[in-house]
């Protein structure tokens, strides 16, 4: 079996050797849809290449040019040359998503010959933009960040340089202590996805954003996404720039949105779950570039869960599984009462883009961040924007405020995944006013209070979803927890406890957190029967 293969919806492949980058492609060119074409170096040469990399380039280089050839005749471009020349991305693909974690080259295989076709073919600026954020790019990400090193004419040079980065990059600091706080496995590697390139930055009618089939922030059940005119996908998930709602396109290319809600739609039916898809429209013409589960507040977790189950797409054991006992502890997480928040005063206000809410002192170095928390001080994490960089102070942080970006930046993304408030875009100025501050940030209303605030906690009886969740458990889980009763009392949740009442044969017990004690005893019973959570 080759390690370099077509994504031409003929794969073939599972989703660890793939990637989810590179199996969602694939996924999306069997039905058929916009998908431009792309093939994938395998997560199994990640491995060898971090022990040998320059012998590993050479055993897949010849099935990489072969490849680049099929590109060529899918394209009726050519790459490295003009009149149409073809440029390619050069994309990461973990096998579980690790969004923004590793390194990503774009518009790569342009040089002056090339930049003038482009020009002839599109306009001068089109040109001038795509060659400046290639250069740019490949000098942050293959050359170390040097800005006056010398980018490589020869395109060739240039993807081999790519490839070896994206491999690299599965290394790098932050990848690993992400892999470490999500308990991933390190030798799992990545792939490496080259696609052949589709231009948000080229006309008027063009554009990039990122849609949700339903909101990943709330639950709800409505499209959710942003858009950029004239731009690509970078700008918006980098959150480098302000955004506009996807609203903005459907009063733009009413058509292009219409075409877009119903793919979304159709793919969250296939994957049985909701789809986050990165889409760019070249001259009024949808393309659709990856698609994957959506990352999701805990607030978006129970309710979307239920949501697919009232569906039809999942049974009562997929429902459960799609929640976890973090969701349960961080929607159980004390919070704000309205008279409590609204005398302090407002400090910023931006998009809510992870409920909660968290106190802590700003600080808006990473490095200081970081061991200010090791400190044991309650550290919130203030930046313009944040990067791939800064993962390991926004995993410290108790919340997150950026100055810019959206709903779909890194910012918002990231703090999604890992459960920590966040607030973003709240405008220029706003890191400076709050530096050293103690703060109170609420995630569910998209503001910053001044002061440590007091807080009221809830109770599972509290919310109506996590009641219908706890019948379901009372159904599935091999132990039903109940508040009170004359059963043996536990004395915690923890998978120590209830693996010793497993063992112990208890089917029923009392709990101070009955669903929480429910769902880590059938998260012991699927690990026993060797089922992975969906």
């Amino acid at each position: 079996m080759s390690s370099v293969v077509r994504l031409n919806g003929q794969a073939g492949l599972p989703r660890n050797l793939l990637g989810n980058k590179g199996y969602g492609i694939d996924s999306m060119r069997r039905q058929g849809l916009p998908v431009p074409p792309a093939f994938c170096i395998t997560t199994d040469v990640c491995g060898r290449f971090l022990t040998e990399p320059e012998r590993c380039l050479d055993d897949v280089w010849g099935d990489v040019r072969e490849q680049m050839r099929w590109l060529q005749d899918e394209t009726s471009r050519t790459f490295g040359k003009g009149p149409r020349p073809l440029l390619v991305s050069v994309r990461s693909g973990a096998a579980q998503s690790m969004p923004g974690m590793m390194d990503t080259v774009l518009d790569l295989g342009i040089d002056d010959s090339v930049e003038d076709a482009l020009a002839d073919t599109a306009n001068r600026e089109f040109a001038r933009d795509t060659r400046t954020r290639f250069t740019q790019m490949y000098r942050r990400i293959v050359l170390g960040g040097d800005e006056l090193a010398e980018v490589p004419d020869d395109p060739w040079v240039q993807l081999r340089g790519a490839i070896k980065a994206v491999f690299a990059s599965w290394n790098s600091p932050r990848a690993q202590h992400y892999r470490t706080h999500h308990g991933l496995d390190d030798a799992a590697g990545t792939a490496v996805i080259v696609q052949a390139m589709v231009f948000g930055n080229l006309a008027h009618d063009s554009g990039t954003g990122v849609l949700f089939s339903r909101n990943p922030i709330t639950g709800a059940n409505t499209p959710f996404g942003e858009w950029l005119a004239r731009g690509q996908g970078e700008d918006v998930v980098s959150g480098s720039v302000d955004v506009q709602p996807i609203a903005a396109l459907q009063a733009e290319q009413p058509a292009i949105y219409d075409e877009l809600i119903a793919t979304a739609r159709m793919l969250e039916r296939i994957a049985t779950d909701v789809q986050d898809i990165e889409f760019t429209v070249e001259e009024g013409k949808l393309w659709l570039l990856q698609t994957r589960s959506a990352k999701r507040s805990a607030q978006a977790a129970v309710r979307l869960a239920l949501q697919l189950r009232d569906e039809g797409l999942i049974d009562d054991a997929q429902t459960l599984r799609r929640v976890t006992p973090v969701h349960i502890d961080a929607l159980l997480a004390p919070s704000l009462q309205p008279e409590t928040r609204l005398a302090a005063p407002l400090l910023a206000q931006g998009l809510p883009s992870c409920p909660g809410v968290a106190s802590g002192r700003v600080y808006t170095d990473v490095d200081d961040a970081l061991d200010a928390a090791d400190a044991g001080e309650d550290v919130v994490l203030a930046r313009t924007a944040t990067s791939p960089d800064d993962v390991q102070g926004m995993i410290a942080a108790r919340a997150i405020v950026t100055e810019i970006g959206g709903a779909t930046s890194h910012a918002a993304v990231v703090s999604r995944e890992i459960g920590t408030p966040a607030v973003v875009g709240c405008g220029t100025g706003v890191v400076a006013a709050l530096t050293g501050k103690l703060v109170t940030v609420d995630g569910d209303e998209g503001e910053v209070r001044e002061g440590v605030l007091e807080r009221t906690a809830w109770s599972e009886t509290d919310s109506p979803d996590l009641v219908e969740l706890a019948e379901i458990a009372c159904r599935i889980s091999p132990i039903r927890a109940h508040s009170g009763g004359d059963f043996v009392v536990l004395s915690d949740s923890s998978v120590e406890v209830v693996a010793d009442a497993l063992a112990a044969g208890h089917t029923d017990v009392v709990s101070a957190h009955p669903l929480i004690t429910m769902l880590v005893a059938l998260s012991l019973d699927d690990r026993k029967r060797g089922k992975l959570n969906v």
